[in-house]
């Protein structure tokens, strides 16, 4: 074989290896997926469940690795960095999605165009609970409570910015209230201080708080997704409790891929992620873990979705002057 032909098939060669993975051929080697959030939580055993399930049906490693490092956006530059290939994916939280998009100063993310949804497939609720002994059952009793003691009552969150904190914003606004805000460096201080009466309410982690409610140490409200929480099935949606239906704030986790991953790839791995999240025993054990399983979408609903939160939350972080502030 002649130099030039030599050459010529080097070069075939190489660029057959530099081709996109290719459904029909897809995995061919272990899948990594980065949860943005600590190991151990509900939500990180929910990215487990599906992990294993995806392994089965796609015959490779499914590894979890989890990069909570810098609020979520040390695992962002690493998808960012990743082929776009489908062995590499997050999965982000609404925070990082949809609010943190707005807070953050420096911009190292785009979350509309830099990656691509592969499931949108739980959400996670907040309970709004108030501190027992105050004379408030109902939601509609805590809106009248309120306004008629003006800039007298406070709510705590986890910290400024952050989802439960947005929640209470957003509930005043909605219903005008005067409500003093009081954050915390992290959820159970702020819970723990609503039970001991230091502070009236909060929007509450379901898994966080659902204990004390059981204990009577919290009074639980209502549930601020728009669907009933399937581990606490008698307590409202606030959209019901309040008569306002468009009303919702949960946090949300996605899989994500990098932009420009292959469609063929993207469509098969949607596809098995549609499989698993329809699966019963599946849903039964994310609803054990006091969170919703979220119905199908495809991936163009996603994208809408997505879209549609970012211009929610980004419309109220810029209300309360946050915007660039972290």
């Amino acid at each position: 074989m002649s130099g030039f032909w030599k050459r010529t098939a080097l070069a075939l060669t190489l660029a057959t290896l530099a081709l996109p993975a290719q459904a029909n051929d897809y995995p061919s080697k272990s899948i990594t997926i980065m949860p943005l959030l600590a190991a151990g939580t509900g939500l990180d055993i929910a990215v487990r469940l599906y992990g294993e399930e995806l392994s089965k049906s796609l015959g490779k490693p499914v590894v979890i690795e989890n990069k909570p490092g810098a609020a979520g956006l040390a695992g962002v530059a690493a998808l960012k960095a990743a082929p776009a290939d489908g062995y590499t994916m997050i999965v982000a939280t609404s925070a990082v999605m949809a609010i943190r998009t707005t807070l953050l100063k420096e911009k190292t993310y785009d979350a509309q165009k830099d990656f691509i949804p592969i499931a949108l497939y739980v959400k996670s609720p907040f309970i709004l609970v108030v501190n027992p002994a105050l004379p408030i059952h109902s939601v509609p009793e805590l809106i009248k409570y309120v306004k008629e003691r003006p800039g007298q009552l406070s709510y705590s969150s986890s910290g400024v910015g952050g989802a439960p904190h947005l929640s209470g914003e957003y509930m005043k606004k909605r219903f005008g209230l005067d409500l003093a805000h009081v954050p915390y460096r992290n959820s159970p201080q702020s819970i723990s201080d609503v039970a001991a009466g230091h502070v009236a309410m909060a929007f509450a982690e379901a898994g966080a708080s659902l204990p004390l409610i059981k204990e009577g140490k919290l009074r639980a409200l209502a549930v601020s997704s728009s669907t009933r929480l399937p581990s606490v099935p008698d307590l409202p949606p606030f959209s019901e409790a309040a008569n306002a239906p468009d009303f919702e704030t949960v946090s949300w986790h996605v899989l994500l891929a990098p932009a420009g991953t292959p469609k063929d790839v993207v469509d098969k791995l949607h596809g098995e992620m549609v499989r698993i999240m329809v699966m019963p025993a599946i849903r039964q054990k994310i609803a054990d873990l006091g969170l919703i399983p979220i119905e199908v979408a495809s991936v163009e609903a996603m994208q809408r979705y997505i879209a549609a939160e970012n211009d929610k939350w980004g419309v109220l972080v810029r209300q309360l002057g946050l915007e660039g502030s972290q």
